[in-house]
């Protein structure tokens, strides 16, 4: 042995995708919905993106300096929440609310429970879901071009006006949150995510799949495929519920968080009071995440299979 002896605690073998690759992974795969809802909705969208980042990052930093600890903004967490926030939102919204989003998402719902990996809930749906409730009509005003109106899931609840193309769903030229429209940029993002390792399928796909099939047995008049391009589906599957901190950890455990997710979205898309069970969904299902853990352990290493008695 060349050198002394190193005593130290585990983890003893360390992945090379650290928190900040992670993190900026997830952000380089979310730019072109980003860039898109710039060009369909204006600068507009660019300055609420820039005010939710710079809210998150800004609260975070600020909480821990005040707390004494760390400060870990650089780690990208806090950005990538703050660009998840703005997704969320319409590009009307007041600058001042999604300030205010931004701060309840960090400190309320991230840093109350103890920081980054200890929050039960995704921080920016959190911060989405008090601006809806304290900011409806701000909330749920959808222009394009201009000229408010509504958005696909929008007319197939109210079965007023005609649905836009599929292509223009598909590609984003619709009224709706900053960056929710655009299906293929997110389909995109969210392929890279997936070959890259960061995310699993198994998540994604099963709640997609479960979105199309419960839209198809409930007979929704816009048709499974409308249903799934439309809304914040796409954005929910691949970049939210797939969280770290707030799904199962093994992967029977998140095909049943997936499934809960898209039963849930469903029936609130088809008797909801709202048209769009996204958010929700996904909130109710991070508070099921232990019960799903507890009933999904995964196999202790070197655990024998357990026979039963003759």
């Amino acid at each position: 042995m060349n050198g002394p002896l190193v005593i130290a605690s585990s983890p003893h073998i360390r992945a090379e995708m650290s928190t900040q690759k992670i993190m900026a992974n997830v952000i380089g795969a979310l730019i072109p919905a980003g860039l898109l809802s710039i060009y369909f909705f204006g600068p507009r969208a660019a300055a609420v993106i820039a005010i939710c980042v710079a809210s998150c990052v800004i609260s975070e930093a600020a909480w821990q300096k005040l707390s004494g600890v760390k400060i870990t903004v650089s780690d990208l967490s806090a950005a990538l929440s703050g660009l998840l926030l703005a997704y969320n939102l319409p590009p009307t919204i007041p600058l001042w609310m999604g300030a205010i989003g931004g701060v309840f998402a960090m400190i309320i719902v991230k840093h109350f429970f103890g920081g980054l990996g200890q929050n039960i809930m995704n921080p920016a749906l959190a911060g989405r879901a008090m601006m809806l409730t304290s900011w409806p009509v701000a909330m749920t005003t959808w222009p394009l071009d201009g000229v408010t109106g509504p958005t696909p899931l929008n007319v197939i609840k109210l079965s007023e006006g005609a649905l836009p193309s599929i292509a223009d769903i598909f590609i984003g030229r619709v009224g709706g949150c900053i960056g929710e429209t655009s299906s293929l940029a997110l389909l995109l993002g969210g392929a890279y995510l997936i070959w890259k390792g960061i995310i699993s399928w198994r998540i994604p796909v099963v709640y997609i799949i479960t979105v199309a099939a419960l839209s198809a047995l409930f007979g929704r008049s816009g048709g499974p495929v409308v249903e799934v391009l439309s809304g914040g589906l796409m954005l929910g599957a691949f970049y939210m519920a797939t969280d770290y901190a707030t799904s199962p950890m093994t992967p029977p455990g998140q095909m049943i968080f997936a499934f809960g997710c898209g039963l849930i979205a469903s029936l609130i898309r088809a008797f909801g009071g709202y048209p769009e069970g996204v958010s929700y969904s996904i909130l109710i299902m991070n508070l099921a995440v232990p019960i799903i853990d507890k009933l999904t352990p995964p196999r202790v290493l070197g655990e024998a299979k357990r026979h039963a008695s003759k």
